[in-house]
């Protein structure tokens, strides 16, 4: 199968009149090793169907077709959805079948869309997909990214293409000086690895920073009988005031210092320590106290 190369690729978007727009963090990759690379290290099994948000001009649709995968292709910009259909039948007819596109803001999924069954799999019904493989807009990686994980449970694996640095503190662990929010919140869904760095060379427009590509591997939540929007208010807590203590940074979250106090020693955490040095399943067990303290 033919995969789309600069050329290809500012041929589309000449023939649609469209220009990348710097608010949606629009930056389409036109290297066809690049893509196959990509494939490559999102370990897709046999079968598995894959999200794919932002797919843009179809560079990454057309490699995970080429691989064997079904595709739910979720993308903002209507132009670039309406063309993404006429992209595969001309480059890959004969897998056009396995491409569902869903014209929307990633962000405004309130429940996981269904990939059709293809013809001849009526038995199959649909499915939700198992994985999500996607190059994401810089400027809203990190809440499309814990939103899709959230949304979709059934994803089990996924590979994210984001800006360099957003990439190290995806992947930080306790203690660094990247370890924050994102950090923590990634980890509640499962393993997070950097993987590999892509050249700032391989898009169009050339970004003024590189990429990396960040692996997930969800697993199971923290043990813990608070919700996980109850730990990750706790977790949003901490980080407000990063040099602050977690006795001081968690006052407001608990009504007040002493009840911070009272909370964190419950959990058995020492309230002179700082949200940067804590796990996930730290965060857990303090969200499980209330505000007096008493579980």
């Amino acid at each position: 199968m033919q995969l789309l190369g600069a050329a290809e690729v500012r041929e589309l978007a000449d023939r649609l009149g469209l220009r990348p727009s710097k608010q949606r963090g629009q930056n389409f990759v036109i290297d066809p090793n690049t893509i196959r690379r990509i494939v490559r290290l999102a370990e897709l099994r046999d079968g598995d169907d894959v999200l794919e948000v932002g797919p843009g001009f179809g560079s990454l649709t057309l490699g995970l077709l080429a691989a064997g995968h079904r595709v739910l292709a979720v993308e903002v910009d209507a132009a670039l959805a309406g063309a993404l259909m006429q992209t595969v039948q001309r480059h890959a007819p004969t897998r056009a079948a396995d491409l569902t596109v869903v014209v929307a803001d990633a962000l405004a999924l309130d429940g996981p869309p269904l990939i059709p069954a293809a013809a001849g799999e009526a038995a199959r019904g649909s499915a939700q997909p198992a994985a999500l493989v996607a190059n994401l807009p810089y400027n809203v990686a990190v809440p499309v990214l814990l939103h899709l994980l959230a949304t979709f449970p059934a994803i089990a694996r996924a590979l994210v293409m984001v800006q360099a640095e957003v990439a190290d503190r995806l992947a930080a662990e306790p203690g660094s000086r990247t370890y924050g929010i994102p950090s923590v919140k990634a980890r509640w869904y499962g393993e997070v690895r950097r993987v590999a760095t892509i050249s700032r060379s391989v898009f169009w427009p050339v970004p003024n920073v590189d990429s990396a590509l960040v692996r997930l591997t969800r697993g199971v939540p923290p043990p813990t009988t608070a919700t996980r929007d109850e730990v990750f208010a706790v977790i949003n807590a901490a980080f407000a005031q990063r040099r602050k203590t977690l006795r001081a940074a968690l006052a407001p979250w608990a009504g007040s210092a002493t009840a911070a106090d009272a909370a964190l020693r419950a959990a058995g955490i020492d309230p002179r320590a700082r949200g940067e040095s804590l796990t996930v399943e730290d965060f857990a067990r303090i969200a499980e106290y209330s505000r007096d303290g008493s579980g």
